[in-house]
């Protein structure tokens, strides 16, 4: 098999395009992983710095890099609370959310322009396979996403399925 047909060369090459596809279509200076934190934030506001590593897939120390340049940049407040001064609570600040509010409509574009070059049927067994292959080996990468954390704090409970 050459290189260019084994599956690590391919998805590294998959993220490459990915990546470029999302700065040429998301424009507006924020990379893939902060609008990942921006969108979390959006969803869990007053989350703390460990829970925001375990729901992007991130180490704690990137998680909190992440979280002091978005706060430098005004997107995003890290508050301590009275209680404890060990940790850092997010909340995004208006900034934050009116960057979001223009960049989740460039997120939908952002997915037709990855999957166009497949017809519909290919982009459905596409993504299953994608989403099967990194929920079954979530455990390997060396910051698993904790996908359940998520649920309990949206309320719903109900474990992930096979493709979650």
């Amino acid at each position: 098999m050459e290189v260019y047909d084994e599956p690590g060369h391919l998805i590294r090459r998959a993220q490459q395009i990915a990546v470029s596809m999302f700065h040429s279509t998301m424009g507006h200076g924020v990379t893939p992983v902060q609008y990942c934190v921006l969108r979390v934030l959006q969803s869990h506001p007053g989350i703390d710095q460990v829970t925001l590593a375990r729901l992007c897939a991130l180490d704690t120390s990137t998680s909190a890099d992440l979280a002091v340049r978005l706060e430098e940049r005004g997107l995003v407040r890290r508050m301590m609370p009275m209680k404890s001064k060990r940790f850092r609570l997010l909340h995004l600040t208006p900034e934050g959310s009116a960057l979001l509010k223009k960049l989740v409509p460039s997120s939908y574009l952002l997915a037709r322009r990855l999957l166009q070059a497949l017809n519909k049927e290919e982009q459905k067994v596409f993504l299953h396979l994608l989403k099967t292959f990194v929920h079954l080996n979530n455990e390997e990468s060396r910051a698993p996403l904790d996908r359940g954390l998520a649920r309990v704090r949206n309320g719903n409970s109900n474990s992930a399925g096979r493709g979650a």
